[in-house]
């Protein structure tokens, strides 16, 4: 009888990290999922996810974390870095410690949480890690210097360690999400006006927070079950693609990115955003 595979899911109390970890469930998983408030966590639990208390800025939360999955399954099989949050505002504006604080829970969670499972599957020779990123690590937006920021370091990292850990029987995976139905524009937007709102900037962190808020928009963004649906397919394939681009407007934009010139990107964002000229 095959053992069944273990994975750990970060930011799993809402948004693609639920619908992840109740896909994972499905696909015969054993999933824990991941979160600072495991109260948000009830609901994932009747469906048969694990709560798993982490702070992805908190390296004792993510050993204990990680401590705890071994001894009850003896493994990890897959690891979904997904927490992360957008924190908007002109770079002139943003202070520095939002600046690092965008960066620990972004980027530096990430790592840190996969250098401390990755001893784990080089002993079994085996396992993907699956980090979330953004169409937004291969384009960029207006007052998002330091989330774009955060999302490119996450590309370039994960394109190393996938190096790395190949002769390891480890693959690493990307997710390029597009729009998707979540808290994210919401809480970017409130970020933005908190930064910006009453400073040179406020034209455009006018009109980028309404952008962030349109209804309009909002419809037309992919359910997170879309992102789920990518990473059940990465990790159940027997040699998954590196990158899986997916979700409203991700491949589109990140085409138009890769062909057009910087200032056609430039006018065409501005126009997106409806930013004042």
């Amino acid at each position: 009888m095959t053992p069944t595979k273990t994975a750990l899911v970060t930011g799993a109390s809402s948004g693609i990290g639920e619908a992840t970890a109740l896909k994972l469930v499905g696909l015969g998983y054993t999933v824990y999922g991941a979160a600072r408030r495991t109260e948000r966590l009830a609901e994932l639990a009747e469906h048969g996810v694990r709560p798993l208390a982490m702070d992805v800025t908190d390296d004792d939360s993510m050993k204990n974390g990680v401590d705890r999955v071994i001894s009850e399954t003896g493994r990890i099989d897959v690891l979904v870095n997904n927490a992360g949050y957008g924190s908007y505002g002109a770079l002139e504006d943003v202070a520095q410690d939002e600046a690092r604080r965008q960066f620990d829970v972004n980027v530096f969670g990430a790592v840190r949480l996969t250098q401390i499972v990755l001893p784990h599957m080089r002993e079994r020779r085996s396992g993907t890690v699956v980090n979330i990123t953004s169409m937004g690590g291969k384009i960029y937006t207006p007052l998002g210097g330091w989330y774009h920021g955060t999302k490119f370091a996450l590309e370039a990292l994960s394109d190393c360690l996938r190096l790395e850990v190949r002769p390891f029987g480890i693959d690493v995976v990307v997710i390029e999400p597009g729009g998707i139905r979540t808290e994210w524009s919401g809480i970017a937007a409130d970020h933005l006006e908190k930064s910006s709102a009453s400073g040179a900037y406020h034209d455009q962190a006018a009109a980028v927070a309404t952008s962030l808020r349109s209804e309009s928009m909002a419809k037309r963004m992919s359910a997170p079950t879309v992102i789920a649906d990518a990473i059940g397919k990465a990790v159940t394939a027997r040699r998954p693609r590196t990158r899986y681009a997916t979700g409203f407007s991700a491949r589109p934009l990140i085409g138009l990115r890769r062909f057009l010139p910087d200032r056609a990107f430039d006018a065409l964002m501005s126009r997106a955003m409806n930013l004042p000229r």
